[in-house]
């Protein structure tokens, strides 16, 4: 047994689970109100499912807008799967909490960042909720009857 809380790792399955809870409501249910979703994550995590163009286009990192229009989304307990369009050309997305990087509902002024620590002595990984300060939220667009997903560049943003 170890002699220590490993307060990181229980934080990270916390916050995982919060956003599988919420996405297992509106898989559910659909999106209430003026909620949307910014979900950032890892393009090269090992279990992401994405078409090569978006690996291509976006190494590293993407960010999805869950919002206006988006189909077929599953949850389990180890990820999530949706379809959202990408310039009238649906693709469907297999996204592990795990590669998880943001998760932000600016509707709400809410947001969760997951930060990998590159120390050598620190195997595990912190997690910080972001204060909304830090989260980038782009322009709000008009209300239209779009049908479509945008994905969001944040990096011209980033310190």
């Amino acid at each position: 047994m170890s002699r220590s809380i490993d307060y990181g790792n229980l934080m990270h399955r916390a916050m995982r689970g919060l956003i599988q809870e919420v996405l297992d409501k509106v898989a559910a249910e659909g999106l209430p109100g003026a909620h949307h979703f910014f979900i950032t994550f890892d393009t090269m995590h090992p279990d992401v499912e994405i078409a090569d163009w978006l690996s291509d286009r976006y190494p590293g990192e993407m960010t999805v807008v869950i919002q206006h229009w988006f189909a077929d989304l599953m949850v389990t307990s180890e990820g999530f799967t949706i379809t959202l369009n990408f310039g009238d050309n649906p693709e469907t997305l297999y996204i592990p909490y795990d590669a998880i990087k943001t998760f932000v509902d600016p509707s709400v002024e809410f947001g969760l960042r997951f930060e990998t620590q590159d120390d050598e002595e620190d195997e595990g990984e912190e997690i910080a909720e972001a204060p909304m300060e830090e989260m980038v939220e782009p322009e709000a667009e008009p209300e239209t009857d779009r049908k479509e997903a945008d994905v969001v560049s944040l990096d011209q943003f980033r310190k």
